[in-house]
């Protein structure tokens, strides 16, 4: 198979089949196609991108730290708003780019590089109508409804503050997670880090002399203006970058009529990739809610207990996009035996990341607890929550693999719908009924949550291993612009 041969038509003949399904081909990459050179390439590209998304949530924790130094009252109201628009805002960017992992990839793998600037043109614009609306209008009168969540009026008002003037650093965050994908379409991965590296020690800095500075802090209202000037500072960096480093070969200048033409294909990805972020959020949020119940200690270690799950998921992660973006690059190659090698990989991979994860979260809760509080209450509890938290790793990094191998597939559509089963067909209620009817309170929430992605990562492997791979490039050339 040559790689320069267009992507698939609707039918193939018997000796096209054989071609690409059974054959290794070196392609556009210049060398055989084997475990170890693709292994290699992965594993070079997870630690950048494991980086940049440790350094990109450090952005917001930071907002939380300065707000938390003005008072317990600024505290709450910033973590009120921060986790409002990781839900209603970051998440839902973070969905709806997953379909540059699909396309950005696809179309650099097919030769078609002019294609990755042009996907990345329509993404964003794209995404920005949904944050004019409705995102913004959700978040301009954001207090209307944060008020029947929380008793305080007051605290839910000064979340609103902070999401209105978040709405001008929103188009920033937007564009740095579009990027993001462009970039790593073309084997960039550093780009985020570089970027990050400089501007999280400015995001202290500006926090500094925004909030709690003698002469030039504002108080509370500094830190979301000082978090949006970081959401817009790190995408033109981002584009810095790409002028005068690297990225510039995939972009053939901004054409405004195409990027708001054929957004359907586009759309079937992104919506799909946005139910897969977004059930994921909110089941985690609504079991925090739930853990608010059982009283003030269980919720200190619930919180503990979610910061040290998201902290251990981001390694997984930074493998599944590396996975998802190679993937990618061989479904438009139509290089079906690369891609199934790397789909092998990527199971291999997950259980060692499992297993790691598992070992440090399980022999380590005591000191991540003491990380976090001093309370000795809460660390007896957190002690048998982080436990659990170890469990989950096993079945939570397959997952999240598989959803890498999905994405690289073009197949979002079937993760969405396996996400909104497992968590809210079994992982709530399993866990609603564990915590309140048998009264295992927060260790039976946890123990919903891991039957509901233990769930999800055995579907997700059923579906990676039925999957009719023949038929992902035939679909992967009906969405692509001809």
């Amino acid at each position: 198979m040559n790689a320069e041969e267009p992507l698939l038509t609707g039918s193939l003949d018997h000796e096209r089949y054989d071609a690409i399904t059974q054959h290794p081909s070196k392609g556009q990459l210049g060398y055989e196609v084997t475990i170890k050179s693709e292994s290699k390439f992965i594993l070079k590209s997870v630690g950048p991108l494991a980086v940049t998304f440790f350094l990109q949530s450090l952005l917001s924790i930071t907002t939380i730290f300065a707000a938390g130094r003005l008072g317990p009252r600024e505290l709450s109201a910033a973590t009120l708003a921060v986790c409002t628009f990781n839900i209603t805002g970051l998440a839902v960017y973070q969905g709806m780019a997953t379909c540059l992992d699909s396309f950005c990839s696809q179309a650099y793998g097919a030769q078609k590089p002019l294609h990755v600037g042009m996907y990345f043109q329509r993404c964003s614009l794209m995404m920005l109508v949904f944050t004019v609306f409705p995102l913004s209008f959700i978040w301009w009168y954001s207090g209307s409804f944060l008020k029947k969540l929380i008793p305080d009026e007051e605290l839910a008002m000064m979340a609103q503050s902070y999401l209105r003037i978040n709405i001008i650093g929103a188009p920033g965050l937007l564009l740095f997670e579009t990027g993001k994908r462009y970039l790593q379409a073309q084997h960039i991965f550093n780009a985020g880090t570089y970027v990050l590296l400089i501007v999280a020690p400015l995001n202290f800095l500006f926090n500094w002399l925004l909030v709690w500075h003698p002469v030039t802090g504002l108080g509370f209202i500094g830190a979301p203006i000082a978090v949006s000037i970081i959401y817009w500072l790190t995408s033109i960096l981002l584009l810095c970058y790409v002028l005068f480093i690297d990225g510039k070969k995939c972009w053939g200048g901004i054409d405004f009529v195409k990027s708001c033409q054929n957004w359907h294909p586009m759309l079937k990805l992104a919506l799909p990739g946005l139910i897969m972020v977004e059930a994921e959020y909110l089941a985690f949020e609504i079991l925090t809610i739930f853990a608010a119940s059982f009283g003030t200690n269980q919720l200190a270690a619930q919180s503990i207990a979610a910061n040290v799950g998201s902290l251990a998921f981001q390694l997984p992660f930074a493998a599944a996009v590396a996975i998802s973006t190679r993937i990618g690059h061989f479904v438009g190659m139509e290089d079906i035996h690369a891609a199934k090698l790397v789909t092998r990989i990527s199971f291999g991979l997950g259980y060692l990341l499992a297993l790691f994860n598992f070992c440090v979260v399980f022999f380590g809760r005591r000191f991540l607890g003491t990380l976090l509080t001093s309370s000795e209450e809460v660390l007896v509890i957190s002690d048998h929550i982080l436990t659990l938290v170890a469990i989950n790793q096993v079945s939570d990094n397959v997952n999240v693999m598989c959803a890498g191998v999905l994405r690289g597939q073009g197949r979002q559509r079937i993760g969405s719908l396996l996400n909104l089963v497992s968590y809210y067909v079994v992982a709530l209620p399993v866990g609603y009924y564990l915590a309140f009817c048998a009264n295992f309170q927060l260790s039976g929430l946890w123990v919903g949550i891991i039957s509901g992605v233990f769930t999800l990562a055995v579907s997700e492997t059923v579906s990676i291993i039925k999957c009719n791979w023949v038929q992902v490039l035939i679909d992967t050339k009906a969405s692509h612009d001809h």
